[in-house]
């Protein structure tokens, strides 16, 4: 039996569920960073919520350590590859809130769509104001549903119920998934235009940041209400205050800010929008659930069992010669899933050299943790990767074969129209792109990459490093790779920061450029 450290608020339940396993659960609350590194010495696990940072250092002091587990989602506060790297396991509890999220979405809606808070507040102050606040139904309105993973699939369901008609925006799910969910697919400018309400349902990260600025509003359909219940900074508050304000947007429910916690934003000052303080999780069932979950993942790991919410395998479970190729793999996985915009029909992962005979089922893994990886509001571990490509509709194939031409090892993605392929390199083994799009490249991946195809002709190299270059984007690293038969050429630049979507605008628009892609990590 072990000792469970414990430093923030856990469910009783959860307290007691490790108790009767046998476990010593020491509960140490308020715990500051150095008082901690001292705590954890002994720990056999440590459970935390959101407010306790696991860094490198206090890995280092619990030695004795077998399990991270956060009560909750997100693992922003946990150092996971330091974790991974000494063995200890990282669990989460992806599913304790999802339904609470959902209802928080669903209240928003109809709080949006009859004002019950404005008319809340009238009343008790003394007004009588049935005209003034007159809402619409929700029956026979479009929805458009902004992510479709957990909890927009569980919005939707509810929506259907309300018989409102339901169109979605997400990559990565399939056209067969949707329509055995009610709903219909469609790119985002043409969702923003034909419905009536909009929910937001995706995780915040380099692509979604400021999705919902002022040039998307300024397409929706006059009159739209705006839900946000995922994350803050998808929605720019401003532009969103201004569209309100103009008539364009009827109004907005809001659970979520860009800086939380706050008490100050444009969108407070405005009677049609209706605003939270990040209640999505703020359920006595969700907080149950996440602390009964947690305490049963720890239990699992302590016995050595099989854990279903581990986001991360020991290094040590792994081969010494595939162990290197894992971090290879997931880059490979994250540029396919941008080439493609989303998610393909299939992925075919082709294993050559060494590699073939070594166990490549991690790196699968890794690949398809890679792909998914800004396209679920939960983290994507080893173990829900599978899942979520079955929920998505994803056809997964691998072949192997020892024989590798021009590398000692070689990972080979192919889907859609796209391909991307990489190795390592060197005697610091560092990881290579060498082929994207059958076109031969060599480029070390990079947190900012830009995928242009181009005419194979004098200038165009020219023309791309001027349209960066006015913008202030600098250019660290490039590849150039011409077609086999010498009419296109594909160039892979890495770039010093995000690359701005006017910017990326002017280069779709540059003469002899076909085709642009952005790849962020």
């Amino acid at each position: 039996m072990g000792r469970v450290l414990v430093t923030e608020k856990l469910a009783q339940a959860g307290l007691d569920l490790m108790a009767e396993a046998g476990h010593e659960v020491d509960v140490r609350l308020g715990l500051s960073p150095d008082e901690l590194v001292v705590a954890i010495a002994g720990a056999h696990a440590l459970v935390i919520r959101s407010a306790t940072t696991v860094t490198a250092e206090v890995l280092a002091a619990g030695t004795d350590l077998v399990v991270v587990g956060r009560a909750g989602i997100g693992l922003d506060n946990v150092d996971v590859p330091a974790a991974t790297e000494r063995g200890v396991m990282v669990v989460n509890a992806p599913q304790s809130n999802i339904l609470s999220a959902a209802e928080q979405a669903m209240a928003l809606l109809l709080a949006q769509a009859r004002n019950v808070p404005q008319a809340h507040a009238a009343l008790v102050a003394g007004k009588w104001e049935r005209s003034k606040w007159e809402g619409v139904e929700l029956y026979g309105k479009t929805l458009g549903v902004i992510g479709l993973g957990r909890v927009g699939a569980l919005v939707a369901q509810r929506a259907l119920a309300f018989g409102m008609h339901l169109v979605a925006y997400d990559p990565f799910v399939s056209a067969d998934r949707a329509r055995h969910m009610g709903v219909e697919l469609m790119g985002l400018d043409q969702l923003m235009g034909e419905s009536d309400f909009v929910t937001i349902h995706l995780p915040k990260n380099a692509e979604t940041l400021g999705l919902v600025d002022a040039e998307l509003l300024a397409k929706a359909k006059p009159g739209l209400r705006l839900i946000n219940t995922a994350r803050g900074g998808i929605v720019d508050e401003d532009a969103l205050a201004d569209a309100v304000r103009s008539g364009h947007v009827q109004g907005a429910g809001l659970d979520v800010f860009a800086k939380e916690p706050t008490t100050e934003s444009p969108l407070f000052e405005l009677p049609s929008v209706v605003v939270a303080p990040h209640l999505g999780a703020s359920t006595a069932e969700a907080q149950d659930k996440a602390g009964v979950t947690i305490a049963e993942q720890v239990i699992l790991a302590l016995a050595g069992d099989f854990v279903p919410f581990a986001v991360n395998v020991a290094a040590g479970d792994v081969s010494e010669t595939v162990r290197p190729f894992m971090g290879l793999a997931e880059q490979l996985g994250r540029i396919f899933s941008c080439l493609n915009d989303g998610l393909p029909a299939a992925v075919e992962i082709e294993y050559q050299g060494g590699l073939a005979g070594a166990g490549t089922g991690i790196l699968t893994l890794s690949v398809l943790k890679g792909v998914f990886a800004a396209g679920t509001a939960e983290p994507v571990s080893y173990v829900n990767a599978p899942q979520l490509a079955s929920e998505r509709g994803l056809e997964v194939r691998e072949t192997s074969t020892t024989t590798a031409h021009d590398y000692v090892n070689l990972i080979t993605l192919r889907g859609g129209e796209h391909s991307v392929a990489g190795t390592l390199t060197g005697p610091r083994t560092e990881p290579r792109l060498v082929m994207m799009d059958d076109h031969t490249v060599e480029v070390p991946p990079a947190p900012h990459m830009v995928v242009v195809r181009n005419d194979d002709r004098a200038g165009m190299i020219g023309a791309v490093g001027t349209v960066l270059g006015d913008a202030g984007v600098s250019i660290s690293s490039m590849a150039v790779g011409p077609s086999a038969s010498g009419n296109t050429a594909l160039m892979v630049l890495s770039t010093d920061r995000l690359v701005p979507g006017d910017t990326l605008d002017r280069l779709r628009g540059t003469a002899g450029i076909s085709d642009v892609h952005t790849v962020e990590a």
